[in-house]
């Protein structure tokens, strides 16, 4: 990009967002849910090897969109596959490439999140990407996988105005590093329970008599319910709740990506998925008819069986117990949870198309309703 069109689309940015300090995280406020602690940045990241980046695409007074890309692993991908499953919450929803991963367990591509009408930019990115990869020069076929939510209320949606350069930004940008959270990338034009929805991530880790495994998970919001935080009503004091007469807060969708360190196999990734349909269900969320509420979940550890030699011969058997997995659907569970509050809570206000605005959840009010419950004090 040209440097004085970056500067310009800098200018549109900064005018675009409230002008607020640094929002915090839910941890700030006291919102720590469950009983494993979180990894080192309470991120998806915390899985050795994940990446995270970000495109934002703010664009005059009505352009509010962009798109996430979450890379499961470093290296070719398409050549060395992780063990990946797909769980359908509610399927109101676009999500392509799933039913590959679901025949097959495995994934392919990196993970795309964007909005509605973008999402065959973004599988259309995905095969480039894929193909210019050193070593796929004879790859014939690729399973791009991209999940989306629909911010046609701040964006103009019908424009379609994220092309493939943009989502290779989101690609290209993908780092280990701290993540952008709130209204950034695919989050940037969602609005969740009423109010501005986001991006949200958090992680947690096993102790070690558990197995020291990490479960990460980062969440795309943009769905309605009874916002509830740490088991206190917030949307009834603050008056956003469905069914009440709201168009921020009818339907939507949810998309929640979880990775994994635990030699899972896709069979136990399933299992693993449906564990963070139960933390987005502590959030309040209601399921409403037109929300597409997705989990697509992945374990790095890409060899997940072993060979067993007994009295039967040799044969293969699940390397990770299943009756050791409990505690990383505990784990699951509690990261969801944690990553739908981070999304709510960094989100900064923004105005959209037709004068629309995505509020940003009032942090100081729900710290004061949050005390009135003897809560957020952690």
């Amino acid at each position: 990009m040209h440097r004085t069109a970056c500067l310009i689309f800098l200018a549109l940015t900064v005018s675009a967002l409230a002008q607020e300090p640094t929002r915090p995280r839910a941890r700030e406020i006291g919102i720590a849910p469950g009983v494993f602690a979180p990894g080192p940045l309470n991120a998806i990241i915390d899985v050795e090897g994940v990446r995270v980046g970000h495109f934002t695409l703010i664009e005059g007074d009505r352009v509010r969109t962009g798109a996430t890309a979450i890379v499961p692993a470093p290296g070719n991908l398409f050549r060395h596959k992780v063990p990946a499953a797909v769980v359908v919450g509610n399927g109101f929803g676009k999500l392509i490439g799933s039913t590959q991963v679901e025949e097959l367990g495995q994934l392919e591509t990196p993970i795309l999140l964007t909005n509605t009408l973008n999402v065959w930019e973004a599988a259309a990115a995905l095969v480039e990407y894929t193909l210019a990869i050193p070593g796929n020069e004879d790859v014939r076929s690729v399973n791009p996988v991209v999940a989306e939510t629909n911010d046609g209320t701040l964006n103009d949606i019908r424009g379609r105005h994220l092309k493939l350069p943009h989502f290779r930004k989101a690609l290209e940008s993908a780092r280990g590093g701290p993540l952008e959270e709130g209204s950034v990338g695919a989050g940037t034009g969602t609005l969740a329970f009423g109010f501005k929805g986001g991006i949200g991530t958090s992680s947690r880790r096993l102790p070690k008599e558990l197995g020291s495994y990490t479960v990460g998970v980062l969440a795309q919001t943009n769905f309605g319910g009874l916002l509830t935080m740490d088991g206190v009503p917030l949307g009834n004091h603050l008056a956003r709740y469905a069914p009440r007469r709201n168009d921020e807060n009818r339907d939507g969708s949810c998309v929640m990506v979880v990775s994994t360190d635990a030699p899972l196999d896709a069979r136990q990734l399933k299992r693993l998925a449906r564990r963070a349909l139960a933390g987005m269900a502590r959030t309040g969320a209601s399921f409403s008819h037109g929300s597409g509420d997705y989990v697509i979940v992945f374990s790095t550890a890409r060899e997940t069986r072993i060979l067993h030699s007994g009295p039967e011969g040799l044969r293969q058997v699940p390397r990770f117990p299943d009756d050791r997995i409990s505690p990383l659907f505990q784990a699951a569970a509690e990261a969801t949870e944690e990553a739908i509050y981070n999304s709510l809570v960094r989100a900064t206000t923004i105005k959209g198309r037709d004068g629309n605005v995505g509020r940003a959840l009032p942090i100081e009010e729900v710290k004061r309703i949050l005390k009135r419950y003897g809560r957020g004090s952690r």
